[in-house]
């Protein structure tokens, strides 16, 4: 064994991490599991869309589904998550992302979550125009969410997003 591996393996060599002894290739890195399948990602994400049994089942089988995402092309990429989001199942959502599914500002928007979407739109006001799966836009999810969301589709409509849908370029 050469010096450098030595101390790499011994340890003696973490105060050492970012100098030029150490390099990225010598660090052991855990194995990624293979890549899902892709009509499983296309089942699980069309379930999300209205099948609350489905989603539970086929999670609890695959829990690495939890955040797959589909690709309908042209940069349009869907969740399972997203799926319920733009139909309103606040049902699906909320298991979801229980579940640890990344939430995002078109799923708080239709789950009605006046203060996080509100404070995103303060931090960053661009998001006010930017576009969810299928190019469907906040008052989109605004209107699927029902009376949870009307707060939200009031003031979505007050700062000036009057689209339900942007092209995707």
């Amino acid at each position: 064994m050469d010096r450098r591996h030595f101390i790499a393996a011994t340890g003696l060599g973490l105060p050492l991490i970012g100098t030029t002894l150490l390099n990225a290739q010598d660090v052991v890195k855990p194995a990624k599991p293979p890549k899902l399948a892709d009509d499983l990602v296309k089942a699980f994400v069309s379930a999300g869309h209205n099948n609350l049994e489905e989603v539970q089942r086929m999670l609890k089988e695959q829990p690495g589904l939890l955040n797959a995402c589909w690709d309908l092309g042209g940069g349009d990429f869907e969740t399972a998550l997203e799926g319920a989001g733009h139909v309103g199942d606040s049902e699906i959502a909320e298991y979801l992302i229980r579940q640890g599914a990344r939430a995002n500002i078109f799923v708080l928007t239709m789950l009605g979550r006046t203060v996080e979407v509100k404070a995103l739109l303060a931090t960053f006001p661009e998001l006010l125009r930017s576009k969810g799966p299928h190019g469907l836009t906040l008052l989109h999810h605004a209107n699927r969410g029902g009376e949870q969301a009307k707060a939200l589709l009031d003031h979505i409509s007050a700062l000036g997003l009057t689209e339900t849908k942007l092209a995707l370029s």
